[in-house]
């Protein structure tokens, strides 16, 4: 199945280009979904209002789904309520009614990694397009199953259940079932929950496609973005470029701002050497309804459809299942005697770098996007002499721990 997230700066259009997106995969023959948590917009845009509770027909083979974050949060919020009623009657605690609960922040993120996953195990579809936030909140919105998964770990360490067969015992001394059972039941199902979410992230058929309008800055912030993506792994399949205006206009005003957009738009194109940039026109209004999503499909600078459902794992030499990890180790041990961890981060540059070694983690930031990654068991015997970026790849130098490396007779 083919996952394309969409998303790209506030106000680019992106809500318009995913359902753009789905409703091209939808004329090829794919059964498509549009997702989103978005309320008006993408029913402005199609042109039918949309259920929260199962998928709208919009067109031939093309359904959308508007995802309602508050009632995901009271469906979860009551089940973990029921499940922890006996902790909650040992402290004396008052459960809280349904109508009284409105979701907290964070509340929308989880109930689109879920809908999505929930989507991707269904089979119902061939491809599933996602309105994703804003691109900075997506960035944190995919890292956020593992990071998750990260804490989990450290606070409930699943060795430290080894005590787990005298906990029945201790709890019938107690009478009430003990916290700390439902505490590590409620963590291994949370890790199920976000491991299968993870999944569906690092499936070879997810990518990434950002949406922009051709500014002045729009490279600039494009740049950030996809070195924020790459620092997670996320691929990026192409780069959308919304509301051009037709050249050579009489008119000296639209002149100006079409030479403006255009010299945008080469810059994009060489920042983006080896991501495919697709144009789209500018239709002297805001689209509403399918018909007018057909003219941004075909119109003469058209390109939004192509969702890469041909040979598109196989140019990035990705196979089924899981996407291989872009990072990787290269052994220079008998010319230069060092290991290289090798991090592709286009678009990154050296003055937003910083690396901090951990014990066996090592943190990584670009800008304002961190990641935290487990060494490699063999990197875990070095100690970290120095790193360099070069051409959008980042290599992290170790040399091997005396102390530690094994030692040849």
């Amino acid at each position: 199945m083919r996952t394309v997230l969409v998303t790209g700066p506030g106000g680019a259009g992106r809500t318009t280009l995913a359902a753009a997106t789905a409703l091209a995969a939808a004329r090829k023959g794919a059964r498509a979904l549009l997702l989103t948590t978005e309320s008006s917009a993408p029913e402005t845009v199609l042109g039918t209002s949309l259920g929260a509770e199962a998928p709208t027909p919009i067109a031939p083979g093309l359904h959308a789904r508007r995802i309602d974050p508050g009632d995901r949060f009271r469906q979860e919020f009551l089940a973990f309520q029921e499940r922890a009623g006996a902790a909650l009657d040992l402290l004396g605690a008052a459960p809280l009614d349904e109508d009284e609960l409105t979701e907290l922040p964070g509340s929308e993120d989880f109930a689109l990694l879920q809908a999505l996953r929930a989507e991707h195990t269904s089979d119902a579809w061939d491809t599933v397009v996602v309105d994703m936030p804003s691109a900075a909140e997506t960035i944190r919105l995919l890292a956020l199953p593992n990071q998750v998964r990260r804490y989990l770990r450290r606070l409930l360490p699943p060795e430290r259940q080894a005590a787990r067969a005298l906990r029945p015992v201790l709890a019938q001394l107690a009478g009430v079932p003990m916290p700390a059972q439902k505490l590590y039941e409620a963590a291994q199902r949370w890790e199920t929950e976000l491991s299968a979410v993870q999944r569906v992230i690092d499936d070879p058929g997810t990518s990434v496609r950002l949406v922009t309008e051709a500014g002045p800055v729009a490279a600039a912030n494009l740049r950030a973005i996809r070195a924020g993506l790459a620092l997670h792994g996320r691929r990026t399949d192409g780069v959308v470029v919304n509301r051009l205006l037709p050249t050579g206009s009489a008119d000296p005003f639209l002149a100006a701002l079409s030479g403006s957009q255009q010299t945008a738009l080469k810059a994009l194109r060489e920042e983006f050497p080896d991501v495919p940039v697709h144009e789209v026109p500018h239709l002297g209004r805001d689209p509403q309804g399918v018909d007018e999503l057909d003219a941004l499909i075909d119109g003469p600078a058209g390109g939004t459809g192509d969702t890469g459902e041909t040979g598109d794992h196989d140019r990035h030499g990705e196979t089924a299942g899981r996407r291989p990890d872009p990072w990787t180790v290269e052994d220079r041990l008998a010319t230069d005697g060092l290991l290289v961890w090798r991090v592709p981060l286009p678009g990154a540059e050296r003055r937003g770098l910083g690396l901090v070694r951990r014990g066996d983690e090592i943190v990584v930031t670009v800008g304002r996007f961190r990641r935290i990654r487990t060494l490699p068991s063999v990197l875990r015997r070095c100690t970290v002499s120095g790193a360099g970026l070069r051409d959008g790849v980042l290599e992290i130098r170790f040399s091997p721990d005396p102390d530690l490396w094994p030692k040849s007779d």
